[in-house]
């Protein structure tokens, strides 16, 4: 019994030293280490892991190359078909891909589709520029004054390039000459009906404020700006366009200046621009103007004139005056000298009072002048008018050029800051007020002998080819100069002054600054050369 039992000890002592700790059979057997339950489960989750991994990376990357391709030809059949076809993007797609690519992946993939869009979309196409033929003139007149005021029209409108309508307050005669050389003539509407209580003033005031409605309904074709003007009014056309072109025409905008007279500013509106300098309204405000202007002037009957009830429109309309200093009003007598050798640092644009005012050159006849003026005008009009300021250091004289007008060489040196004011060779619009009613600064002139300038007026024009130059004359001005005792370089010894200058059609698109002049050697006895240009770096007016 014993050793039947230690014999049964011993099996089942050897039965557990042939399992692991586990429980598993060591040696391997049919009946004694059959497969476990744990390691099936195991295997089986990992090959269906392994399975739905692979088949998910497959379908993500079909997806992925089926929006490239639809991406692709979208944007292909968008360029050549933009009428008919529009880019679409699956979102479902969009959304899986997102989901599944790594977020340092998506930005790139973003940014590479971007750099596709840009490369493959077209340019936007830049507006045209404005040009003459956008503008329509509209010109108020007088039958009274049209046989002597019509040769100012002539002086710068252009038939076969420009647009514009007379206005009249009544029939004139109009010969075959004056088809050939001036705008169509018409008789505005009539304006009985509107009422005027103003007693210093004029009706015709009202007529002439609606000159622009009356223009805008004759219904003329590609229309970007409306011009009002008067009969002795003068424009440099060119200048006119650069001015236009720095706005928007298809937005709101009345553009013009104000009067040289204080008092007028006062009186009317420093808000209002004045129609005998020009103004300019654009396509679209003058289209809300029609609407409206009818009902507005009669709100208006005690206003003066027609440029104050323009503004009293504008006003209404919500729309300022946009201010451009090129176009003169000048509510001034005598003499304009002072003002156009010292005109401001923007285009020359309009003339104004020409009746009222002395011829620009001496001399000449009124429309003599400004016909001289226009030869500078054809060959740089953006430069017409321009001061340009340097000095003579061997002989301690200052000059200033005004270019296409005039030149003046003063004894001594005087400043920048003093010559780009006005000398007050002109007389107030009223005459009783001092150099205190003008509205802007003004110098006086000099009553010192020795500081009295030497005027030289332009007297001839060329343009050298082989230089790409222009070439101008200005003879002395003869007039009795008052002796000086100064021991210095006489310029009374000077016959004329020869000013060398090349066109510079794209002054005005830089930032605004005067030219430098810069005194050359000359041979010539009796003349001095000046050469005009864009200031060189670092050159400045001094001596």
């Amino acid at each position: 019994m014993k050793d039947a039992k230690k014999d049964s000890e011993k099996v089942v002592w050897d039965q557990i030293q042939m399992r692991s700790a586990s429980g598993n059979p060591l040696v391997p057997g049919p009946s004694t280490r059959p497969i476990p339950k744990l390691r099936v489960w195991l295997i089986l989750f990992v090959s269906v892991t392994y399975v739905i991994y692979t088949l998910k990376l497959l379908t993500s990357s079909a997806q992925q190359t089926c929006d490239h391709t639809l991406f692709t030809s979208s944007l292909h059949r968008s360029l050549l078909h933009p009428n008919k076809t529009r880019l679409t993007f699956p979102p479902l797609i969009l959304n899986q891909t997102a989901d599944t690519t790594p977020p340092h992946h998506r930005h790139r993939d973003v940014r590479e589709k971007q750099v596709v869009v840009v490369q493959l979309q077209k340019a936007p196409t830049k507006p045209n520029l404005t040009e003459i033929h956008d503008v329509v003139f509209g010109i108020a007149a007088s039958s009274k004054l049209w046989q002597q005021r019509k040769e100012y029209i002539k002086i710068w409108y252009k038939p076969n390039q420009m647009r514009g309508v007379v206005w009249l307050d009544d029939r004139v005669k109009y010969s075959p000459e004056d088809k050939q050389t001036l705008p169509p003539v018409r008789v505005s509407s009539d304006t009985s009906n509107f009422a005027y209580t103003n007693r210093q003033g004029h009706r015709s005031a009202i007529r002439i404020s609606r000159i622009v409605t009356e223009t805008l309904r004759m219904k003329m074709d590609n229309i970007r700006w409306f011009v009002m003007g008067d009969d002795d009014t003068v424009f440099i056309t060119d200048n006119l366009v650069r001015i236009l072109r720095k706005y928007d025409h298809t937005q709101y905008y009345y553009i013009g200046s104000l009067s040289e007279s204080h008092i007028q500013n006062i009186f009317f509106s420093y808000g209002m621009a004045y129609g005998g300098g020009g103004f300019a309204i654009s396509y679209p405000l003058a289209k809300a103007l029609v609407k409206m202007q009818d009902r507005c002037i009669q709100r208006y009957p005690g206003l003066y004139g027609s440029d104050d009830r323009m503004q009293a429109c504008m006003a209404e309309l919500g729309v300022p005056l946009t201010k451009e200093l090129g176009f003169h009003q000048y509510d001034v007598y005598g003499n304009l000298f002072g003002l156009l050798a010292a005109h401001p640092v923007t285009p020359l644009v309009s003339l104004h009072h020409l009746d009222v005012v002395e011829p620009i050159f001496p001399n000449v006849t009124r429309v003599e002048a400004l016909q001289r003026l226009m030869l500078p005008a054809k060959l740089d009009s953006a430069g017409i008018m321009q001061q340009s300021i340097c000095y003579d250091k061997n002989k301690s004289w200052t000059i200033s050029v005004s270019w296409g007008f005039a030149v003046q060489i003063f004894r001594g040196i005087f400043s920048p800051r003093e010559l780009e004011m006005p000398s007050r060779t002109f007389l107030n619009w009223y005459r009783r007020a001092d150099y205190t009613a003008y509205a802007f600064n003004t110098r006086p002139v000099s009553r010192n002998p020795c500081q009295k300038p030497f005027v030289f007026y332009m007297s001839g024009l060329r343009m050298d080819s082989e230089l790409n130059q222009t070439v101008s004359e200005y003879e002395r001005h003869l007039v009795p100069h008052p002796p000086c005792r100064w021991k210095m370089a006489d310029p009374d010894e000077l016959e004329m002054v020869i000013v060398n200058k090349k066109p510079d059609p794209h002054l005005w698109n830089r930032s605004p600054r005067r030219n430098c002049c810069r005194v050359m050697e000359s041979k010539e006895p009796g003349t001095i050369v000046v050469n005009v240009g864009v200031c060189k770096d670092g050159e400045i007016s001094e001596i």
